[in-house]
């Protein structure tokens, strides 16, 4: 007998979706996720845009995938309890060329399905966005923007409600296959199961390569950003884009669902898929280019820079495919390999989940779930109630009394909530990610301390084991002095 029905390799956005929409079944499910939290890669170093499906090829996945789940993100948003607003998008142009290839893309995007599509001249351009800098656009008044850390936790944690088994720091590190079962080795133990899916993201091509599917070519493309003060947030109702090439959606000005702005992003190859420092040179290319765009910043409004990688997969000539989805009877019977799921995988995942479930029924019938239940509930964030809302909170919990991050407003409670996860991650930025907890100007100034002290007390960490995010990245050595 096999440990699961399944074992989802990966716990990003499409593989905690995967887990997710298999929860619906009578199957037993693991994720084995390599980091000691879910969305700590691509998942959550993106720029949060629910695309409208306008960008991508006629007829391929990324099209399909990207319509329909910019369609069903408010209904996701409903019953997951993220923030996900449709407040539409510009991509900006100034040159007759320019404007011809906004043409050919807004053709392209209703063939594909996206709705709405329509150019508009300087004087609407500017009813929707005053502050750009641009004499027209092609407006698309169904994307919008998404909170991607509070997307995948949800996801991920109403898995887990549904009974799917998430293994944090466990990264695999081997795969065989013997009479129909698949024994998985991490770096922490062995999982054997009948099924396997390949969500690893960034380490697709790995995980492929241990599945015997191999002779895949996957780079790594780095993007880095600049996030500003929220103080610029009403500046930018909407994501301002400039006219995308055929390999490059060019930089953005877009705002988040938090209200900050993000100036980016950068686009270079790399073979590096764990660093995520971001260059000098980088950030004053950035600063030029939205300039040009949106000139109503200054470096004083930089709060951090940031960086993301996307893993793509290219064929022999260096060209970017489509998302390859397969499972190869052949070779590996009973494993659904994901290749290249790079941008809209944020805005796809939930399709995606929804088509690996479709090659599984295909080979085996799966039975519904009667009891899966698809509502999560978030933790509600205090800053966002009226004064007499949040009285009878501090009245229920006086730990709602106690701010932990000013910044943000960020109560004791909330805290509390966020260490008491589903998933049991314990790291600085779990708490942060759960809560925008040091995401304001003085980035934990304040907080990070507060925050520490908690998950001491809470989880009865000694301080020299608390990290701030990724295995080895402690936050103390030892005291300054003895009290």
């Amino acid at each position: 007998m096999s440990d699961f029905d399944v074992l989802i390799i990966g716990g990003g956005a499409v593989g905690s979706a995967i887990a997710r929409e298999l929860s619906r079944y009578r199957l037993s499910i693991a994720v084995l996720e390599k980091n000691l939290d879910v969305c700590l890669e691509t998942s959550g170093r993106n720029t949060g845009v629910v695309h409208g499906g306008f960008a991508y090829d006629i007829g391929s996945l990324k099209a399909r995938f990207c319509c329909e789940g910019n369609r069903i993100m408010g209904d996701l948003s409903e019953e997951l309890d993220f923030d996900f607003k449709r407040c539409g998008k510009v991509l900006v142009g100034n040159t007759e060329e320019e404007y011809e290839s906004l043409l050919r893309t807004k053709k392209q995007g209703e063939i594909n399905g996206s709705v709405g599509l329509v150019m508009v001249d300087r004087a609407r351009l500017h009813e929707l966005v005053p502050s750009v800098e641009g004499e027209f656009a092609l407006y698309s008044p169904n994307s919008g923007i998404i909170d991607p850390f509070g997307y995948t936790i949800a996801l991920a944690e109403n898995a887990v409600k549904n009974g799917v088994r998430y293994f944090l720091d466990n990264e695999v590190v081997h795969i065989d296959y013997s009479a129909g079962i698949y024994t998985v080795t991490t770096k922490r133990g062995r999982f054997t199961s009948r099924w396997v899916v390949n969500a690893a993201g960034l380490g697709c091509k790995k995980i492929s390569d241990m599945l015997g599917i191999t002779g895949y070519r996957v780079i790594g493309s780095k993007d880095d950003y600049i996030i500003l003060d929220s103080r610029l947030g009403k500046l930018v109702p909407m994501p301002i884009y400039t006219v995308p090439s055929n390999t490059y959606m060019g930089i953005h000005v877009s705002c988040t669902t938090d209200g900050n702005i993000l100036l980016g992003p950068t686009a270079h190859d790399t073979d590096d898929l764990e660093f995520y420092g971001v260059e000098k040179s980088n950030v004053d290319a950035l600063y030029e280019s939205a300039m040009a765009l949106w000139p109503h910043f200054t470096k004083a409004d930089y709060i951090r820079t940031y960086s993301g990688i996307l893993p793509k997969l290219i064929d022999e000539n260096g060209k970017i495919q489509d998302f390859r989805i397969e499972i190869r009877d052949d070779i590996a019977p009973h494993a659904v390999n994901l290749i290249g799921i790079e941008s809209p995988g944020l805005t796809s995942a939930v399709p995606i989940a929804r088509y690996v479930i479709e090659l599984m029924n295909e080979r085996e019938k799966l039975s519904a779930n009667e009891s899966f239940n698809p509502i999560k509930k978030g933790i509600r964030p205090f800053r966002s109630l009226s004064p007499e809302e949040q009285r009878e909170m501090i009245e229920e919990n006086p730990d709602y009394g106690e701010l932990i991050c000013r910044c943000q407003k960020v109560s004791k409670a909330e805290i509390l909530q966020a260490i008491h996860n589903p998933l049991g991650a314990s790291t600085m930025v779990s708490i942060k990610y759960r809560t925008r907890s040091m995401m304001g100007r003085c980035q934990g100034g304040y907080c990070q301390m507060r925050i520490s002290k908690l998950l001491e007390e809470e989880l009865g960490l000694p301080e020299k084991d608390i990290v701030y995010e990724r295995e080895g990245s402690y936050l103390f050595t030892g005291k300054v002095r003895e009290v």
